[in-house]
């Protein structure tokens, strides 16, 4: 049998080798858009709204909180109390506030508006996380400007 050492050249082109075969990851592959939620940890629909957001490719984490503290890091973060939800969410630098589509959370990432964020005000049935689609009640989804001041994102109709 023989002991002899590989060479240094053989070494490399083992390395490139093994290299080449691996499986590739590429820019595409890897996690969406990282998108932090506060929520409380009794509601049904916010964790229905994440699940729908990790479908959409989102890197979804979450944080419990409750009442007031919850309401304060609304505040805090630029969310009029006539915009307010269930959950608030931050990704990349913005506010999202309530059952908000997913597509028009990307859609806000693309045109990156000088604002807070979006909002779903209240819980409208048939938004994400919200029930069926089919049975959708009409509502808007708000963007909201740095002075507080709102205007309509994007419409839904009833269904």
């Amino acid at each position: 049998m023989n002991h002899e050492r590989p060479t240094r050249r053989e070494v490399l082109v083992g390395g490139a080798a093994l290299l080449a075969a691996a499986p590739q990851v590429s820019l595409a592959q890897s996690a969406g858009p990282a998108v932090h939620v506060l929520k409380d940890p009794n509601c049904g629909c916010c964790s229905a709204w994440i699940e729908i957001l990790e479908s959409h490719g989102f890197e979804v984490t979450t944080e419990n909180s409750f009442g007031t503290l919850l309401m304060r890091y609304k505040s805090d973060n630029g969310i009029p109390q006539e915009m307010v939800s269930c959950h608030t969410a931050r990704i990349d630098g913005y506010m999202i506030e309530g059952h908000v589509p997913a597509t028009d959370i990307r859609r806000l990432l693309a045109e990156r508006p000088n604002a807070v964020g979006l909002a779903v005000p209240g819980m409208p049935y048939g938004s994400p996380g919200m029930g069926p689609e089919s049975a959708r009640e009409a509502y808007d989804v708000f963007l909201i400007q740095r002075d507080g001041t709102t205007e309509v994102f994007a419409r839904y109709e009833a269904a």
